[in-house]
Parts: C-alpha cells; structure tokens; sequence
C-alpha cells in the first residue's frame, strides 16, 4: 500500500500514474492547486487544463470532451464544483450520462473558518438525486487511492468528495469497491454507520460505548449511491439498533438514505442519525469547534446514545 500525504495526494498521484500511459485521461481544474500538478506541468502538460475560476464553463468543457471519448476529471472546492454548476452537472454530464468524474474537495467543515460559503454539509442531499451520478465518500487516502482506477474505466458520471489535509488511516489493504461498504467491526445488536471523516470518530465512540457494556458493530459507507441495498438488509437484519454519523446535514445525507432503506425493508429497528444542524453556521474557531457547538464531537454523540441505548 503506498504511502500518501493527505487525501488529495491519493486523488491526483493515482491518476497521474494512469495519465502517463493513457493520453486520454485529462484533469480540468478551476484555479485550484495540487501538489501533483507539478509533476503534470513537468512530464504531460497537455493533460492538465487550468479553466480559471470558471466553474460551471469547466462542467461544460469536461462534457464535451467526455463526448469526443476523453476520461475527463474536474476539481474544485465542493461548494463551487457542485452547487455552483448544479444546472449543468444535471444537463450537460447527467442527462447525457457522461463519464465525466467531479472530484471535490473540502467536504464537511474542513474549510470550518471561511463560513458557509466553504462549508459542503448539504451537497450529498442535493447531488444524490440526480440520475446516473455515483456519489464517493471515502474514510481514508487509502481507500481514495483504490477508487480512482475504477474511476478511469467506468462509464458513468461520478462525484468523489475528498476531506481536506492529513486524515487518519482507515485501512492498510484492499477493500471490496463493489461492495460500497465495508465492516470494520462485526454487527451485533447496534450498529453504527459513518462515512467519510467521521468514520474514525465513529470507531472511537464505539470503544467507548463497549466501555460501558453496548457491544457494537461499525461500517464504512464509502459509496453513498448507490448505497448496496441488497447487502445492507442482510447485513443489518440482526441489528437492533442503528446509528447514522456524518459530517453532512441530517437533511439528505447518509442517515436519510439509511432511513429510506429501513422504512421500506424492516418495521423493528431504532435508527439514531447524527449530523450537522438545518442551519447555516457562521460561528468560527476550527473544525473541533464546530463539531462541539452540532454536538457532533465525540463526547457529545457518547453521552446521547449512552441515554438512549440504556432506556
């Protein structure tokens, strides 16, 4: 397993490697920077396009070349590379069923102090009811790195949100992609579901729930659509209760689509979903900060469940 300096890393060094023997494969970006780039710049230049802050004429470049069979990524912070180009992710890759990949970066808070212009916590609950579009939220660089060959050869339209900066290791070996999930720790009566960055906060709280006699199973939901149905209502059958927990709004996010699954395919579980608020967020003072004024720190989410498991 190679070794990577942050998320982003993971994205671009993998395609860079791809890039070099596949003339075919282009990177749009939208003034937006990457320490891999240079090596682009340096060795194929003509595969790494700088659009300028130009987002939405970005989506409809990449879906032009995609039509004319290039394997197309494009990159930008989530806000501006999703909400910002909504009508034309819908139109121009979506109706078309493009392969054209959205890689965004600064998922949840992770740009917590530039306020809700930066913050990307309602872009899942927006971008997942569009057609054709596979959504990727990935724990770790390691699982990154794994998702972008399959990324390369698919046929359809994908968005892969990244976190921002160093990130704990999930994972040391391959993972089953097909799968769009993974079990880290065996289920048993409770389950807790995560994704994304949230997914190692998730496995502490699990100790400590195991702390106080609450035995508990965790998963990784790497692929957020399609969520693998089939295999989640098996997995889930013998769990009691479900916890959802994800840096994104409890509107439309990891903990609905959960819900949905659970409303239409079982009538005896407790689903607790954890996210951030139906509100703007304009308080300041880093990540840490925001996620104690959600309640989406780890005490917080302890002291909750610890309540509401023991009734």
């Amino acid at each position: 397993m190679k070794s990577y300096q942050d998320m982003r890393d993971a994205v671009f060094e993998e395609i860079f490697e791809i890039a070099k023997r596949d003339k075919n494969v282009i990177i749009l970006t939208a003034d937006q920077g990457a320490q891999t780039f240079e090596k682009f710049k340096n060795q194929i230049p003509e595969q790494l396009i700088n659009v300028g802050v130009a987002e939405q004429n970005m989506i409809g470049v990449a879906s032009g070349m995609a039509k004319e069979n290039f394997k197309v990524f494009v990159y930008a912070i989530i806000p501006f590379v999703t909400l910002r180009c909504l009508e034309q992710i819908k139109i121009d890759i979506c109706c078309n069923n493009l392969p054209v990949n959205i890689v965004g970066i600064g998922s949840g808070y992770s740009y917590a102090n530039d306020g809700p212009t930066h913050h990307a916590t309602n872009d899942i609950g927006i971008m997942r009811t569009l057609p054709n579009l596979e959504i990727w939220n990935p724990s770790d660089s390691n699982s990154t790195s794994q998702i972008i060959p399959y990324l390369v050869k698919s046929k359809s339209p994908a968005y892969l949100r990244i976190d921002r900066g160093k990130v704990p290791e999930i994972y040391s070996n391959n993972i089953n992609l097909m799968e769009g999930f993974h079990i880290l720790k065996e289920c048993k009566n409770t389950t807790i579901i995560s994704t994304g960055n949230m997914v190692d906060l998730s496995l502490k709280i699990s100790t400590d729930l195991e702390k106080i006699g609450i035995p508990n199973g965790v998963i990784d939901c790497y692929r957020i659509k399609p969520l693998n149905k089939e295999l989640l209502i098996k997995t889930l059958q013998k769990t009691k209760n479900i916890i959802t927990i994800e840096e994104n709004s409890i509107i439309g996010g990891l903990g609905s689509s959960i819900s949905e699954i659970l409303v239409d395919s079982f009538s005896n579980k407790k689903l607790f979903r954890y996210g951030t608020p139906d509100k703007f967020r304009w308080d300041l003072g880093g990540r840490e900060i925001l996620h104690k004024i959600d309640k989406l720190d780890q005490k917080s989410i302890f002291l909750d469940l610890k309540n509401k498991l023991n009734q």
